[in-house]
């Protein structure tokens, strides 16, 4: 854990410096054991707060978290937020990150997937509205489905090109079904809200198995095992990758800053990366004699992410630091020190 522990001090210093603070909080975080959960759980441990972190690990996993376990201010519950939760001390602040991501969980998962993201985020907004606390809605990129070539990068504004009963539906239309049930939260209850979608993050702690893998652990794992790097279609579709202490401290941003309640915000990197440049890349840095074999394009692949960040810019003072190589270094670095591969 010595590289993540390192970000992770990096990131609560920098936060510290630019006034963003939870000393005195109460946080409840759904998805905590989770990729990017379990990051925000390890942040918000450094200060004078109390964190409650919420999974049933079918994705995350016990051991992004076990360091935090013997912390007094930090508290696990094993619980599926698709059922009824009732949290009996006061709550301050809600981050709802529960959800599967990976594409290749939506053909074998899509009842959990959409439940965790409807259901799921009705029950995260009960227990915010109980409490009288701010609530953050980990959104996606995906609510975009297929940008108009016209909206690339792609605004706040855009309203989306999806396929409701493709292969990403249980994702992307149940992002989208959660959007608005904040949205209605907020109108009708006037519950402080705000909605970040989030595009391609990577990074130490992203699980690189077959079920769970998604594009950057999977051509690590490939690549490190001299394994044939697998690219769908003939790699020409792009995506913007964000290093996770990049994505990770928007997040904590979004979550502390005072007056967006009901803001959406775009969170991710506005540089774009044909995925056959990825593989190069990581091919490259893990000195692998892997081979780059192509594989048939899955049904309703994007064929280009990129986000417009100029909300995140203004309203958070935020943009990706990291650059791509950098932070592929770092997470080659750690599938290799913690032998997860």
């Amino acid at each position: 854990m010595v590289a993540v522990s390192d970000d992770v001090g990096r990131l609560f210093s920098v936060l510290r410096g630019e006034g963003v603070f939870f000393d005195g909080f109460r946080v409840l975080v759904t998805g905590g054991a989770g990729f990017l959960g379990s990051w925000i759980c390890d942040i918000l441990t450094r200060f004078d707060c109390d964190v409650l972190c919420v999974d049933n690990l079918v994705s995350g996993r016990a051991s992004n978290i076990d360091h935090l376990f013997p912390l007094p201010n930090f508290e696990f519950i094993e619980h599926d937020i698709s059922k009824p939760l009732e949290i009996g001390e006061k709550i301050d602040l809600v981050f709802h990150l529960a959800s599967r991501a990976s594409p290749f969980e939506f053909e074998k998962y899509p009842i959990q997937i959409l439940k965790a993201n409807t259901l799921g985020t009705w029950v995260a907004l009960g227990i915010a509205k109980k409490h009288k606390a701010r609530l953050l809605y980990a959104s996606t990129s995906e609510v975009y489905g297929n940008p108009d070539p016209h909206y690339l990068p792609t605004p706040e504004t855009y309203t989306g090109n999806v396929n409701p009963v493709g292969p990403r539906a249980c994702y992307d239309e149940a992002k989208r079904a959660g959007e608005a049930f904040v949205i209605a939260y907020h109108i009708e209850h006037g519950l402080d809200v705000r909605i970040i979608r989030i595009f391609n993050t990577f990074g130490p702690k992203m699980r690189a198995d077959d079920v769970y893998g998604r594009v950057v652990p999977r051509f690590i794992e490939q690549a490190i095992t001299g394994k044939s790097i697998t690219v769908f279609g003939d790699g020409s579709q792009t995506r913007s990758f964000t290093y996770v202490t990049d994505e990770v401290e928007g997040l904590l941003k979004a979550a502390f800053i005072e007056n967006i309640s009901g803001e959406v915000i775009n969170l991710g990197n506005d540089k774009e990366t044909t995925i056959l440049n990825l593989a190069k890349t990581v091919k490259n840095l893990c000195n692998s004699p892997s081979e780059i074999s192509f594989l048939p394009l899955p049904p309703d692949d994007p064929k280009r992410r990129c986000p417009a960040i100029s909300k995140a810019k203004k309203l958070l003072r935020w943009q990706p630091k990291t650059p791509l190589e950098e932070g592929l270094k770092k997470t080659i670095e750690w599938y290799k020190e913690k032998n997860v591969i």
